[in-house]
């Protein structure tokens, strides 16, 4: 996947490998109506928190882009928090799971969990 200047403004990128990894749960799922929910909630040891969930609402003001068949959804709240924002799959020895890289967050907890 390329990644254009245009895209990045415009909302969340998913790597491929992340994907491939929505897609592989999804499927786990046994379900198709399901769309990746990325929001931004208060909390957190510097304010705000990343949630991804799978979800089957579609809400006034999502905003959605779609992955070769992966739907990814932030609502409206939650999209200028994450305009530009890169989320990628790791799997390793020392760490599993999805990493969001924020170009908007000016600060972030030792555990990476939250951000302001």
């Amino acid at each position: 996947m390329s990644v254009t200047e245009e895209t990045v403004k415009d909302g969340i990128v998913l790597s491929d490998t992340a994907v491939a990894k929505v897609r592989s749960l999804l499927e786990q799922e046994g379900r198709d109506d399901l769309a990746l929910r990325v929001a931004v909630q208060p909390g957190g040891c510097s304010g705000l928190r990343y949630q991804l969930f799978f979800d089957e609402r579609s809400l006034d003001g999502d905003v959605v882009k779609d992955y070769d068949g992966v739907k990814v959804v932030t609502d409206r709240m939650s999209a200028p928090y994450l305009g530009g924002a890169s989320i990628d799959f790791v799997d390793t020895i020392e760490k599993q799971g999805f990493t969001i890289d924020n170009p908007n967050a000016t600060g972030s907890c030792a555990c990476g969990d939250s951000f302001s």
